[in-house]
């Protein structure tokens, strides 16, 4: 049995859940969150907790057995308490800000970058430095963070860049200068 699989979800208060067959629907004060999950898992509530069980021991089905659970985890949580990100900017001249929702970030380019944040995201700016982005569903939340990321990741010789806040970025050493010939 899959030890993630067979842990029961607890639903909060202000958390509805409603199952059809395999669509499972969680709405909840932060928004609401549609899935549809593999034929091979089924998930039926109790009370104020769901179960996910699997409909058989094949192989397929013991592989999706744990990733739904967690994935039905997933939209409880984000519908009542929300998901976030955060990125720290390391540069000098680089810093963020946000303008009618939109991040605008100033990266070294000739030009700033504006990123519109989806359905559900929301932007927030701390110091000029530090990117919070905040929402209730966690895929799109992590997708949101990796595109900022990619404008400018982290450079290995100076750190440069944007990067996950505790994320450790390895650095290079770098030239070393003349070897003394003449």
């Amino acid at each position: 049995m899959s030890r993630i699989g067979k842990r029961p979800i607890t639903i909060p208060a202000k958390v509805q859940v409603t199952i059809d067959g395999t669509n499972v629907a969680v709405k909840g004060p932060k928004g609401e969150l549609a899935r549809e999950l593999p034929t091979n898992v089924i998930v039926t509530q109790e009370g104020d907790t769901l179960l996910v069980t699997r409909r058989d021991d094949t192989r397929p089905s013991r592989q999706l057995h744990g990733l739904s659970r967690t994935l039905v985890a997933n939209m409880v949580e984000g519908v009542s308490q929300g998901f976030q990100r955060r990125l720290e900017i390391q540069g000098v001249g680089y810093r963020a800000q946000v303008q009618g929702g939109t991040l605008v970030l100033n990266m070294g380019f000739s030009h700033q970058v504006h990123i519109a944040p989806p359905d559900g995201i929301q932007f927030a700016v701390e110091n000029n430095t530090n990117v919070i982005v905040s929402g209730y569903d966690k895929e799109i939340v992590g997708n949101t963070a990796a595109k900022i990321r990619a404008v400018r990741p982290p450079e290995p010789y100076k750190g440069k860049g944007i990067r996950y806040a505790g994320e450790v970025v390895r650095r290079k050493a770098g030239k070393t200068g003349k070897s003394g010939k003449k």
